[in-house]
């Protein structure tokens, strides 16, 4: 990625580039990017949101209330490319000009990110977000699993899903099939072939739409998981964190008896519908929290058996 500015000092540097989205249809495409690195006299490494850059207000994301809006995953990039340079302590500024005006058509007033924009991603790169060329990856995936002699697939949205089978159960390579919200044409496409079993795992925050057979699960085009997991009966999620914005919030303020029961109940009710559409294979289902921990689970999961459930 060329790099649009950069000039700095002994204690002080400031660079810049041009995000460049591909073909994801994403309104940060073409923003200045501009991190600005200033050596502090003590401390180890911290982040801070520049113009442009929201804050988390609300308990339920990746990030504690009051951090930058800078997840995880770019936070570990950066830290480990200042590190190959320095050891001293440094405090790292993120900047979007513009940013506020643009985060006015994301989700992110939704999610409790105020001020901005959110630094995402779990891998740092953009894959091609082509619909047509994600649903031939899905059914090119489908079909070399079965062809390598697999007959127990599993199902996971994206990254860390793909991160949690593999650390959880003992997987081959293309049995983890990524799908991203596609998982009405990714049950039918399964059809096209006699596997046997099926395994679906991922965070509620996408699982939890499956519940309402809400088969594509982008925000733009299906129901809250919020609204899912309270609807299930016997409907006593209704009066909990009424405020709750993500699952994951509304799972963090159930008493601290129930949320592995309520997870299961949200697994069973995604297997069911899962079965109706897809009745000749066996379904479990594995819910993970932001941490990929287990949180809720249905099914019989001896396809996988060689695995380490806690």
């Amino acid at each position: 990625m060329p790099i649009r500015s950069c000039e700095g000092t002994r204690l002080c540097a400031r660079a810049s580039v041009i995000k460049d989205a591909g073909d994801d249809p994403d309104i940060t495409d073409g923003v200045t990017v501009e991190v600005t690195l200033r050596v502090m006299p003590e401390g180890d490494l911290t982040f801070v949101a520049g113009p442009g850059i929201g804050r988390v207000t609300k308990p339920g994301l990746a990030l504690s209330p009051g951090e930058p809006a800078i997840n995880p995953v770019p936070r570990r990039t950066i830290a480990t490319a200042i590190r190959k340079t320095t050891r001293r302590p440094v405090e790292v500024t993120v900047s979007i000009p513009g940013g506020e005006t643009l985060a006015a058509r994301t989700f992110n007033s939704r999610l409790g990110i105020r001020g901005g924009l959110s630094i995402l991603g779990t891998t740092g790169i953009v894959r091609p977000f082509s619909l047509k060329s994600v649903q031939e990856t899905i059914r090119c995936s489908l079909s070399v699993a079965f062809a390598s002699g697999l007959r127990a697939v599993v199902l996971v949205p994206g990254n860390m899903g793909r991160r949690a089978a593999h650390r959880i159960f003992r997987l081959a390579e293309e049995q983890v099939v990524e799908i991203g919200n596609e998982w009405g044409f990714s049950l039918d496409a399964m059809k096209t072939h006699p596997f046997s079993a099926l395994l679906a795992l991922g965070h509620p925050g996408k699982l939890a739409k499956l519940a309402v057979s809400d088969w594509d699960t982008h925000s733009s085009r299906s129901r809250s998981a919020v609204a899912a997991v309270r609807s299930l009966p016997p409907n006593d999620l209704v009066s909990i964190a009424p405020d709750a914005e993500t699952v994951e919030a509304l799972f963090d303020a159930i008493p601290a008896c129930r949320p592995r029961a309520i997870g299961d109940r949200l697994a069973e009710a995604i297997r069911q519908s899962i079965r109706c559409r897809h009745a000749d294979i066996s379904v479990a289902v594995l819910l993970i929290n932001l941490k990929g921990e287990a949180i809720g689970r249905a099914g019989d999961f001896a396809p996988w058996k060689e695995h380490v459930l806690p």
